[in-house]
């Protein structure tokens, strides 16, 4: 059986019709390009997956990283795909054209390098994470940090990482020990220990640049004393060329449930006397620069989550269409030719739960692409303020809605398939696997729910969750023009009136009882926030379904745009209402988890 990555379809309607990308064009930044320019970067990226990363999914998954104590051994299969990305111009494809990106619209450039992360996100996280480091370092680094850098990074010369995870911190990072200490030559030397810190070590670029946080001695305790240091495995000549290797040692490797392309390290900084660093910005203002990082890996993160679904969403979809077993229950004749799975009502509300989840929450991560790509290149500085107060307020649910949903669709998609799901000769299994790290990295969801009631929430005197209530409330306007979608427009301002009730009560909660208790169930309010926000995503794209049906398409685009508005009611009906629940726990108060006793467990 041979199933498709994405739907190209699909993905053709989120750029085209739902973000109108074309429009872009008439910005400056992206005036040398058109449609057929943005196919191309979209083909180039397709044809590599289906060439590199497609047919390799299985033995990378089945031959994990290994470390002999001097080097990182891999399938080699990765470094030729690794290879073809960055000479394709693919690592950093919104870069400017000569730092050797394509300079292209976040939005093109997030379904350009789905197709890559759909057939291989184990293999793509170096790439993703190599720009995000270079993006920061754009951001904050001098002139001579981004030439030495940099440029190797966008080109694949260099990869990047992330080093934040202590031993005894993890997400804790206000008691963070990794020390830095000045040295005579103006730079610092730095000592401590790192975990999970993915693509931490191998051998698939000239060197590694690791983005470590880290205290100078004598800083305050807490957050407000983190800084931020360049770090790399190998020290770089003036004239770029690779010095000696850094005080910077593999500790080990972890060995993980899936992604398992994607080396997870130990990184042991200092056992010789200290590694080399470089200062990015000011001391003691590390966390804030690594906050640029951060929330771009969160959008890729969830973005990941949302094509994983959709992968195994495409795969499960084939199958059923191809897979012939039993009868519908109003078939009366025994001898009558079974049916395939698809024609089952049961295995078409799992197909449709793919479809919601998945498209649901892949729309929602475009709109946090564009509005990162507002807030930079929009026309007037009031739209790109919005844009900017929107997409920090939206972060939390952009990471975490599809990385929790993501992972339920493709348990969805095994059980489509029955056993044959669940063995891996095919790839669902694999998918879930992949599927299951997103909840956790780059701050679990409970991180992401305390981090958007008590902080995204609240933050000036409320202003993006006004901020998104009155996105909402446009689209329910809109909506309201074109009577098929009344219902849903009556239904979502419904669920976003309950949201504000929940809201207000949370809030009075947190002024006037413990604190602990109001936010014990913050979880539950990221969940109805969050599925409120989905179900706006999709009265979004309903308006478009039906605005086109309307124009009365050809039957393939007919059938499309039906699929669309099915599946928008589908999450009305069966996943939107389950916030009413949700709204009744959290208006109470309930303090069932914050009561209980550790003796108890």
């Amino acid at each position: 059986m041979v199933a498709p990555i994405l739907d190209r379809r699909d993905l053709e309607f989120m750029i085209y019709e739902l973000f109108d990308v074309e429009a872009l064009t008439t910005r400056p930044r992206y005036e040398d390009h058109n449609r057929e320019s943005f196919d191309a970067a979209i083909d180039t990226a397709q044809t590599l997956a289906e060439k590199y990363l497609l047919p390799n999914q299985l033995k990378v998954d089945q031959n994990q990283p290994t470390f002999d104590g001097v080097k990182v051994d891999m399938p080699a299969e990765i470094k030729v795909a690794c290879d073809a990305i960055a000479e394709a111009g693919l690592i950093s494809p919104c870069a400017d054209f000569e730092s050797g990106g394509m300079q292209l619209p976040p939005v093109v450039s997030a379904v350009a390098t789905g197709y890559l992360a759909a057939a291989g996100s184990t293999v793509t996280g170096y790439a993703g994470l190599t720009d995000a480091n270079a993006n920061l370092v754009d951001a904050y680094g001098t002139e001579e940090q981004k030439r030495k850098w940099v440029d190797p990074m966008r080109v694949g010369r260099f990869a990047g990482t992330m080093a934040m995870s202590e031993p005894n911190a993890g997400s804790g990072l206000a008691d963070l020990t990794t020390s830095a200490e000045k040295n005579e030559q103006g730079d610092y030397f730095i000592t401590g220990n790192k975990i999970w810190i993915s693509g931490g070590d191998h051998e698939l670029n000239e060197n590694i640049v690791h983005l470590v946080l880290a205290r100078v001695k004598g800083a305050p305790k807490g957050v407000k004393g983190i800084s931020l240091f360049i770090v790399p495995k190998f020290l770089v000549n003036d004239d770029g060329s690779l010095g000696e290797r850094n005080d910077v040692q593999l500790a080990g490797l972890f060995h993980k449930m899936g992604g398992r392309g994607h080396t997870s390290t130990a990184l042991s900084f200092g056992e010789k006397g200290g590694a080399v660093g470089y200062l990015v910005g000011e001391e003691n203002k590390g966390l804030t620069y690594m906050f640029h990082m951060m929330n771009e890996a969160r959008i890729m993160v969830g973005t990941n989550a949302a094509l994983t679904a959709l992968t195994g969403y495409q795969y499960s979809l084939e199958y059923a269409k191809e897979r012939p077993q039993g009868r519908l229950p109003s078939a009366k004749d025994p001898n009558s030719p079974p049916v395939n799975i698809i024609e089952h009502a049961d295995v078409k509300r799992m197909l449709l739960a793919q479809k919601a989840y998945g498209e649901g929450a892949l729309a929602l991560c475009l709109m946090g692409a564009q509005l990162a790509d507002d807030e930079k290149t929009a026309e007037s500085e009031e739209e790109r303020k919005q844009a900017h107060l929107l997409l920090d307020f939206l972060t939390p649910m952009i990471k975490s809605w599809p990385s929790e949903y993501g992972p339920k669709a493709n348990y969805y998609a095994i059980q489509v398939l029955g056993g044959s799901g669940y063995v891996n000769e095919h790839p669902v299994e694999m998918f879930y696997r992949d599927n299951r790290l997103n909840p956790i990295h780059e701050g679990t969801t409970g991180i992401q729910s305390i981090d958007l009631l008590a902080r995204k929430v609240p933050m000036k005197n409320m202003a993006g969750y006004q901020a998104a209530l009155a996105a909402m409330a446009a689209t329910i306007a809109q909506a309201r023009s074109d009577e098929a979608l009344l219902p849903y427009a009556d239904e979502l301002e419904a669920a976003i009136a309950t949201l504000k009730t929940t809201t207000e009560k949370l809030l009075g909660a947190m002024m006037e009882q413990d604190i602990d208790l109001a936010l014990s169930n913050s979880v539950k309010y990221l969940d109805l926030f969050g599925n409120v926000v989905i179900a706006w995503v999709w009265l979004k794209q309903g308006i478009v379904a039906s605005t086109a049906l309307a124009a009365q398409p050809h039957e393939s685009d007919e059938n499309f745009y039906r699929g669309k508005l099915q599946a928008m009611k589908y999450f009305f009906k069966f996943e939107l209402p389950e916030i009413n629940a949700w709204a009744a726990l959290l208006q109470s108060i309930d303090s069932t988890s914050h009561d209980m006793n550790i003796d108890w467990f």
